[in-house]
């Protein structure tokens, strides 16, 4: 009898492991894929990403793992043109952007280290349910071997098309149409810091990782995937000519190092996010568009609401348990919903108007309201915060 199973073990089942294990809870984490394996990602984790990984002891290994600080940003839209840096949170003004295959092996090593038990490459088939239908444990299945676990929280982490959500049934509560497709490869000798390129129908972005690499993704409308696809690294190679030509010409002397991936399947909802026995997290109950690279970052918030949350209820009254499932889920779309209408706004690639073009000219002459700009940008300040009396005054 496990306190928690964990179904996912990438970076939020791995942190969601750690964080219970540390607590003194008996954890087992189940994962499908191998140790130490990649995913389709955007990788970047804004300041308060890289605050929790500090907070959790793992930043050290992210930087001994040669992923470089991310600490400018350069961002270009129209005739403007913003450098600098975000104030960030927590003393951390530098973004990360580790390879998944790098972070989520240091999340589940911590979450071993910690005292919970890890399974790779092991599915989960279906859920146990006691007489009154509550989620008391898990079927699965680890290579010709079928077992059963049982558990007071079944904790589904297993990403945006979860297999512990769709059998629970857990509704959606929030759902707005795919916005846009992406594609992305690595570079080698290509220079960069995080850069951002806007033009309408267009999103072009350059993250530094591991391995002396650049990743470059590319940001198409939805509604031309079916084009897209035809000739993918064509249509990638022009975005990137047309929106960012300076950019295009410093790829001339860089080298592709990794094949073209791609999505026209990046979703856009809110899930219930608990029931009796069960809780999703990360991408699970919540997920958006990548073109704001909030995914991780969202994803350890809910981790630390999840767990602070919980608390001592874990083998304890399932009401109270109960109780505390629901608070985390009043929390958390309280606490993503405006980043969340902000991504879907970034997605809709449409031409900016007057009044965001005026303010953003008066932004990049000033290097205090660049740094404000760059907190929003990364979730840290709301929208709000920008609008100083020296802006105002300004516009």
């Amino acid at each position: 009898m496990y306190d928690a199973i964990v179904v996912g073990g990438r970076c939020a089942g791995a942190s969601t492991a750690l964080l219970l294990a540390r607590a003194g809870y008996r954890v087992l984490l189940l994962e499908k894929s191998a140790y130490g394996s990649d995913t389709l990602s955007t990788h970047l984790l804004h300041q308060p990403g890289i605050a929790a990984l500090a907070r959790w002891g793992v930043l050290e290994q992210v930087r001994a793992s040669g992923c470089p600080p991310l600490e400018r940003t350069v961002y270009e839209v129209a005739d403007i043109h913003i450098e600098g840096n975000a104030r960030g949170v927590a003393g951390q003004r530098a973004k990360f952007a580790p390879r998944r295959y790098v972070l989520d092996a240091l999340l589940v090593d911590a979450a071993v280290a910690a005292g919970a038990e890890y399974r790779e490459r092991t599915r989960v088939t279906g859920l146990l349910r006691d007489e009154a239908g509550r989620v008391v444990g898990v079927e699965g299945r680890s290579g010709d071997r079928t077992f059963t676990e049982r558990a007071s929280l079944v904790i589904g982490a297993d990403g945006m098309r979860s297999s512990v959500a769709q059998l629970v049934a857990a509704p959606y509560t929030v759902q707005d149409p795919l916005m846009t497709c992406a594609y992305y490869t690595y570079w080698q000798d290509l220079p960069a810091d995080v850069e951002l390129y806007e033009r309408p129908g267009s999103w072009v972005a350059t993250v530094p990782t591991n391995d002396a690499a650049t990743l470059v993704l590319v940001y198409f409308p939805q509604s031309r995937f079916e084009e897209i696809r035809t000739d993918a690294l064509h249509a990638y190679q022009e975005q990137i000519r047309t929106t960012a030509p300076a950019l295009y010409e410093r790829l001339q002397d860089g080298k592709q190092a990794e094949r073209l991936r791609g999505s026209g399947d990046q979703q856009n909802f809110f899930r219930q996010a608990a029931g009796p026995g069960w809780v999703l997290v990360g991408d699970a109950g919540h997920h958006k568009d990548s073109i704001t690279a909030r995914g991780i970052t969202d994803a350890f918030q809910q981790v630390e609401s999840l767990v602070g949350g919980v608390g001592s209820t874990l083998g304890g009254d399932p009401a109270q348990l109960d109780a505390a499932l629901a608070r985390f889920a009043e929390d958390r779309d309280t606490a993503l919903a405006s980043g969340y209408q902000a991504t879907l706004g970034v997605a809709r690639l449409a031409p900016p108007n007057e009044q965001r073009l005026s303010m953003l000219r008066v932004v990049q002459s000033d290097p205090a309201l660049v740094e404000i700009y760059l907190d929003v940008v990364a979730g840290i300040a709301t929208p709000d915060a920008l609008y100083t009396p020296e802006l105002l005054d300004r516009l």
